[in-house]
Formats: C-alpha cells, sequence, structure tokens
C-alpha cells in the first residue's frame, strides 16, 4: 500500500485523523484466559496448506454445534496483528474462531512470499469455510467471517460465490482494488496509474532472468520531518512494540511489503461489482469516523443489497480499529453474529 499511500502527500491536503491520543486500550497481543487454541491447518482447494489459530471457549461442549466465524488479518499483516485480538473476543462470547493467515502470508503456504493473488486470498476463506464446516462441534449452516482492512474487500469477494458464509462483517474495510487504481479520494491519475503497471512488467523480466525480487507498497520503516500522517498512523502499529509481529522464518524488512510484481494484480480487483448478489445474507460495515479509508465502507454499503449496516465509530481512525479495545465495537459484532447465526 505504500505506493498509493505516498501519492497522498502530493495531491491531497488534509485528512481527519486520529487524536493525539495513542492509548485507548491497545492491546494487539491480547491472549484470553476464557478460551483454548489450537494451531490448525488445511488446504485450500489449490492444494495449499492455510494455517490459522482456532480458538474455543473453554466450557464449550464438544458434543453440541455451535455458530463459527472466520476472521481475516490486514493486508500485508499475519494473524497474529488484529485478527488474533478479534477471535478471541468473539470467542469469549461463545463462538468457535479461526483467525487464519492469507497465503502467501505467515504461516500459510505460497511462493513467491508476500504475493498478491486477489483470487486465492478469497479462496483461503471459503477453505476455511471447508475446515469449521467439517468439525462435529460447528454447525456448518451458521458460520460468517470478519474480515479486517483488505482482508474486508477479500471477504466480500468470497462471499459472492460462496453463500454458505451466512453474515458478513468488515471493519476499517480498504477495498484493495479501487484502493491501488485510484489512491485515496481517486487522488491517482490514469497516466500514474499506467506508470506503475510499466515499472512492474518491467520488472518480470529482471527476476525471470534470475534478478533479486522487489518489493513495494507496505509501511515505512523510518520516520522523518516528511513522513506522510497516513503512514504515520500504520509505522506506530507495524513497527513498534504495539503491533509488531514477524513470523519466524520472515524478515522485518519484508512485513507488510507485497512484490512489486504481483501487486498490481490488484488493478483487476473489483470486489464491489456484484456485491448486491449476497443479499439477503446480512452485511456490516464498520468504519472509524476519523478513518482515512472511510470511503472504501461508504461505497460497499451504498452498492451493498438489503439487510445492511453501515456503523461507525465516534473518534476512530483506521488503524485505531485494529486493537484498540476501547475504540473497538465489540459488542456490535457481537450482537451482529449472534442475531445473524441463529
Amino acid at each position: 500500500m505504500k505506493r498509493f499511500i505516498s501519492m497522498l502527500g502530493m495531491f491531497l491536503s488534509s485528512f481527519s485523523l486520529m487524536a493525539a491520543d495513542m492509548t485507548n486500550g491497545a492491546d494487539n497481543f491480547y491472549k484470553s484466559d476464557k478460551v483454548t487454541l489450537q494451531k490448525v491447518s488445511f488446504n485450500n482447494q489449490y492444494k495449499m496448506k492455510v494455517v490459522g489459530n482456532l480458538f474455543v471457549p473453554k466450557n464449550l461442549d464438544r458434543s453440541s454445534s455451535y455458530p463459527a466465524i472466520i476472521v481475516g488479518h490486514p493486508m500485508g499483516a499475519v494473524k497474529e496483528q488484529s485478527s488474533n485480538l478479534y477471535a478471541q473476543k468473539l470467542a469469549e462470547q461463545g463462538f468457535v474462531t479461526l483467525a487464519i493467515d492469507q497465503s502467501f502470508w505467515g504461516e500459510s503456504e505460497g511462493q513467491p512470499r508476500n504475493a498478491v493473488a486477489p483470487d486465492i486470498y478469497a479462496e483461503a476463506f471459503s477453505a476455511a469455510v471447508d475446515y469449521l464446516g467439517t468439525q462435529s462441534f460447528v454447525n456448518r449452516e451458521r458460520i460468517g467471517v470478519l474480515g479486517i482492512c483488505g482482508s474486508g474487500s477479500f471477504v466480500i469477494s468470497a462471499a459472492k460465490i460462496d453463500p454458505r458464509m451466512k453474515a458478513i462483517a468488515t471493519v476499517s474495510m480498504y477495498d484493495m482494488g479501487a484502493a491501488n487504481r485510484n489512491a485515496l479520494n481517486h487522488s491517482l491519475t490514469l497516466d500514474q496509474r499506467k506508470q506503475i503497471i510499466v515499472e512492474a512488467t518491467e520488472q518480470r523480466y529482471v527476476e525471470f532472468t534470475g534478478g533479486a525480487t522487489k518489493y513495494t507498497s507496505g509501511t515505512d520503516h523510518k520516520l522523518d520531518e516528511s513522513t506522510h500522517p497516513i503512514q504515520r498512523e500504520f509505522y506506530d502499529f507495524y513497527r513498534t512494540s504495539r503491533g509488531d509481529f514477524t513470523p519466524a522464518g520472515s524478515s522485518p524488512q519484508l512485513t507488510t511489503h507485497p512484490t512489486l510484481t504481483s501487486n498490481v494484480k490488484f488493478m483487476n480487483f473489483y470486489p464491489f461489482n456484484d456485491i448486491e448478489t449476497i443479499s439477503p445474507r446480512p452485511m456490516l460495515f464498520i468504519t472509524g469516523d476519523q478513518a482515512h479509508s472511510k470511503e472504501f465502507s461508504e461505497e460497499a454499503y451504498r452498492l451493498a443489497g438489503q439487510p445492511k449496516e453501515l456503523y461507525w465509530v465516534k473518534g476512530a481512525g483506521h488503524v485505531d480499529l485494529y486493537d484498540r479495545t476501547d475504540l473497538i465495537p465489540f459488542e456490535k459484532l457481537t450482537s451482529f453474529f449472534r442475531t445473524n447465526l441463529k
């Protein structure tokens, strides 16, 4: 995401960003004493292993079956960043929850690492339904999905062709297609978009002939006086003890950075096309009223069929809803899934 975020400093003069308060209960690495954690893995349709953390309430009676929720992490992140928190908080409310690592990221399979493949990203959620729907303690007619940031657009893409997902929620959603085609507030020109594509395709020659892989986007590793406020917002999560997490075998320098040659595949990603076909399954879009990304939730809500709801979190920015437990509306999410996964 670095490429389109960096364009903002050139084209956008101001944003309503989060206030100076950097607390609000930030607790990304929350560990609940009310749930059990089990590392699980399963294959997607392409025989690629997807790895997830399965959270189950400690008092769960495995002779019965329960509603379940799949949780997807922000684009370029891993399950230990934001999605584990959400999964545990929802498991405390009686749901079976599964926080997955997206294909090509974290502990899930996929080569090259950090590749962008929107269809395979969506497939990971359907594969998670396959897994949960075949567990004896899960009611396969009561499975929901929750996508945070970029995963919001991936769960929408998945739900359009997988009616087994009975309730769909997003938090701080990024439409990764629109974000790369247009940047925020449509600040990227067509000529600039074309130049990005040219750069990526020229790099294919380099890598095809044995050259080093090049990465793009993501979060800055250093701040200076010229760093854009949105980059500072991401830096505060990904590059500090608040949310920094590098999976074993990975490089901190590559965290959040997709490969340059694959990132342009987002240009062909249109998750909101036909979003109305998800109806009558319910959709909930949660965004901060100060979030730089709120345009994506607004557009999804505008296009979606009924029933749908756009829920505003007052005073919250985009990254605030990754881990700030004083702002995240867990009660709203619990109510939504409890009502719609009956």
